[in-house]
């Protein structure tokens, strides 16, 4: 378990935008996880990291105790938890989630 938790450290230090999600951006395995790759391209990211966690059985489950958050999908940006695709939503609608996103967007 040490082994995914220094893994999960690793992937949201080194990337900008990491979404842990169901499926991938192009083919979301969840409605959840389909919201928040949409999220993330109204926001004008165009590349980011994303990890299928159901293709990682162990990511899937060390991910809710890296971040202390029960659900799937999970946005960390620039190493910093944002939470999942209901707090992406409201973030977006008040605009924080482009502010936390500039500079990002257009680079990544």
């Amino acid at each position: 378990m040490e082994d995914v938790q220094q893994l999960l450290r690793e992937q949201v230090s080194t990337h900008p935008v990491v979404l842990y999600m169901k499926g991938t951006p192009t083919f979301p395995q969840c409605g959840f996880s389909a919201k928040a790759a949409q999220i993330l391209k109204l926001c004008g990211v165009k590349q980011y990291f994303s990890v299928n966690v159901l293709e990682h059985p162990g990511i899937r489950a060390g991910i809710k105790d890296f971040s202390n958050w029960p659900t799937i999908p999970q946005l960390y940006v620039k190493g910093e938890f944002i939470g999942g695709s209901d707090i992406m939503s409201e973030m977006y609608q008040a605009g924080e989630l482009q502010k936390k996103l500039e500079g990002i967007a257009s680079a990544a």
